[in-house]
């Protein structure tokens, strides 16, 4: 079902539960606002065929959620370290190409 590094092999699989498990073994507990952002994302990929990296995922979020949510620093506080991976991660979307 996932990838070695736990991102889904199949997108239809993703569910929310799916994507709290997935949090939790990163030590992130997901709340409405996370689950938003990880829709947004999936929206993205939806219409573009691709996981958005930080620039367009910020810009996504900006428009469907506003501003406070797309700005880079509210969503490194949200999913630290990398927010563009673990949002990809986390909605069961593959890996933005641009991610280390």
């Amino acid at each position: 079902m996932t990838t070695e590094s736990n991102y889904l092999n199949n997108l239809p699989d993703w569910s929310i539960e799916h994507a709290q498990a997935t949090a939790m073994e990163d030590n992130i507990v997901l709340s409405p606002a996370h689950i938003e952002i990880l829709q947004v994302a999936r929206e993205f990929y939806n219409s573009y065929g691709f996981s958005p990296s930080m620039r367009p995922l910020c810009k996504s979020i900006s428009h469907s959620l506003g501003v406070e949510m797309g700005r880079s620093i509210y969503l490194n506080q949200q999913f630290p370290g990398s927010p563009a991976r673990l949002v990809a991660k986390f909605a069961g979307l593959p890996k933005p190409k641009n991610c280390l």
